[in-house]
């Protein structure tokens, strides 16, 4: 998708391995980033924007839709945002916040990048951010499906070795493991018309996976990235997606003057295909999506 040079343009996922009938809420997504652009031409403030509505959607991985640990009852979220203006934040394994990306986004007025499980929630709280259980009744829903799923016997889990975390199982609930993973992430990349990059990620977690587990989406160059000549996030299997340092390499692509389609493609194809990955990115003429599996999206430029 080439797109006029300065023109501001906004590339939104809901993860990779979601059903594309959530597309819809990609598109409003993607819109209210559009609308952004329009107020104040932040963009981070458009993909922040964006990230928001999925959080609050409750159909996607991540604020109000994530996964519940294995115990029924344990929520762990990730987020981050950066941009090329010098903003950069991070929460891991943050419990009981509404808008985690929100709170990343108040990292980034703090000294560091990066908060962290209990000491990111008291940061929570002492910048006035409200007590509130993302759990909805969907995903308590979803929960009771799941463990009706349960198997004996553990099936493989793509790009994880089971047995060591059946050997390093730290909740207080039996080691019991599910047919599938929920792996996905949502996303948002956003280039303003002054020519700035933005991206702003998401998660709810994995499950099944130890209590504590980070993923790539708060991990600087692995599951998000944005520098002079574009923003790129990624989704998937986060254990994997570190090793590759995925984001960053395929930023650092697009930067060398590989057309942005290749560079996804290029990146998505660093991994077998059991293994579920998407990118988005924008660079200063392109944007797009590329995954090996269902990824909803949605493409905006401003006009």
């Amino acid at each position: 998708m080439s797109i006029t040079p300065h023109a501001g343009a906004v590339v939104v996922h809901g993860g990779a391995g979601t059903s594309r009938d959530h597309e819809d809420g990609c598109v409003l997504a993607a819109r209210r980033a559009l609308a952004q652009l329009e107020i104040n031409g932040d963009a981070l403030d458009a993909a922040i924007g964006a990230v928001t509505m999925m959080e609050d959607d409750g159909r996607f991985n991540a604020g109000s839709g994530s996964v519940l640990g294995l115990d029924g009852a344990t929520v762990e979220m990730d987020a981050a945002i950066m941009d090329t203006r010098g903003r950069l934040g991070a929460v891991a394994c943050v419990q009981a916040v509404q808008n985690p990306v929100h709170l990343a986004r108040a990292v980034a007025d703090t000294p560091h990048w990066l908060l962290v499980g209990e000491g990111a929630g008291r940061f929570a709280r002492t910048i006035g951010m409200p007590d509130a259980s993302p759990v909805s009744e969907r995903q308590r829903t979803a929960h009771r499906k799941l463990l009706a799923q349960l198997a004996g016997s553990m099936p493989v889990m793509p790009g994880l070795d089971r047995s060591l975390i059946e050997h390093y199982w730290n909740y207080n609930t039996p080691m019991r493991l599910p047919e599938g993973v929920a792996c996905d992430t949502v996303g948002a990349v956003v280039r303003g018309a002054d020519g700035h990059f933005a991206v702003a990620c998401s998660s709810g977690g994995s499950a099944p996976a130890l209590l504590g587990r980070v993923g790539d989406a708060p991990i600087i160059g692995s599951g998000f990235f944005a520098g002079p000549e574009g923003a790129v996030a990624a989704t998937g299997i986060g254990e994997q997606i570190v090793r590759h340092l995925l984001a960053r390499t395929v930023y650092g692509w697009i930067a060398d003057g590989i057309p942005l389609t290749d560079a996804l493609q290029r990146g998505v194809a660093l991994f077998t295909p059991d293994i579920k990955v998407g990118l988005i990115a924008v660079s200063r003429t392109d944007a797009g999506a590329f995954s090996n599996s269902d990824m909803p999206t949605s493409k905006m430029v401003q006009r």
